[in-house]
């Protein structure tokens, strides 16, 4: 079906102008395992070249470990990441300015493997006026992103309708479900943000204000339980993390660096 005869199919996506629907289809695509959306070339501007260092020690013991990759969203400024040390750790480094964009590595975790993830993350400052529940203020200093596949038939009329249009513009599909875990400016830890774009995204706070800045924090979390809790289902198979900085609603700024990330036997959740 052409795109113009999908998009006037669902009135769902009236009124929004033909960009920011296809920078919104990006943003659903940017963890699918295939890449087919344009990303940034290493021999370009440098941007990923730091990142490759990063990879030995992001995702140890994962089979088919394939090499961080740096997306870019259309009609956006991307996020600067690169590797680096900060206070005795080593870490990604992330710097945003009035941008977005993600670093991704595509895996896959079956259902019965998903238990702990481990990760950890130092951020100096809140995007000011961020909120997450409100799409046009909707950044962070920190996400980390979860990526799962499952059953497309569950989709309702109008998930069914963005998957079939991101498959229209790029020839992929949205990831089933996402999980993000996210730094909120006010929204209380465990407070569960669903995207005002679809259902099938979720933001779970595990951090919240001002007072735990400036500090490397180390978390802990259930996926599994997460998942559930966001979702009311059971989990499908895990098929690609990212990691976000973003300040292109506000027109702010953003710094955060993230600690690498492992998974772990089953745990119990904690920051």
């Amino acid at each position: 079906m052409q795109v113009g005869m999908l998009v006037s199919a669902h009135s769902g996506f009236h009124g929004i102008t033909f960009l920011a629907r296809l920078v919104g289809v990006m943003a659903l695509l940017w963890l699918g395992a295939c890449s087919t959306v344009a990303t940034v070339d290493p021999g370009n501007d440098g941007v990923d070249a730091p990142l490759a260092k990063w990879v030995p020690y992001a995702l140890p013991g994962l089979p088919g470990d394939p090499q961080w990759q740096h997306q870019t969203f259309p009609g956006k400024q991307p996020t600067h990441y690169a590797a680096s040390q900060h206070e005795g750790r080593p870490a990604l480094r992330a710097e945003a300015n009035a941008s977005a964009s993600v670093v991704r590595k595509p895996v896959h975790v079956a259902p019965g493997d998903l238990a702990g993830l481990q990760f950890s993350w130092w951020v100096p400052e809140l995007v000011p006026g961020a909120d997450l529940a409100v799409r046009s203020q909707a950044d962070a200093a920190a996400r980390l992103i979860l990526a799962f596949d499952g059953d497309r038939s569950r989709f309702s009329a109008k998930d069914a309708a963005l998957s079939e249009l991101a498959r229209a513009l790029t020839g992929e599909e949205m990831p089933y479900a996402t999980l993000i875990y996210v730094w909120s400016n006010q929204h209380p830890v465990g407070s569960v943000i669903p995207s005002a774009r679809t259902s099938r995204i979720r933001k779970l706070v595990v951090e919240s204000g001002p007072v735990r800045l400036g500090r490397w924090l180390d978390y802990r979390r259930d996926v599994r339980a997460d998942f559930e809790q966001a979702f009311g289902e059971a989990p499908g198979p895990l098929t690609a993390v990212g990691l976000m900085t973003d300040a292109d609603n506000t027109r702010g700024a953003a710094r955060a660096w993230y600690g690498p990330l492992k998974f772990i036997p089953t745990v119990v959740a904690q920051p």
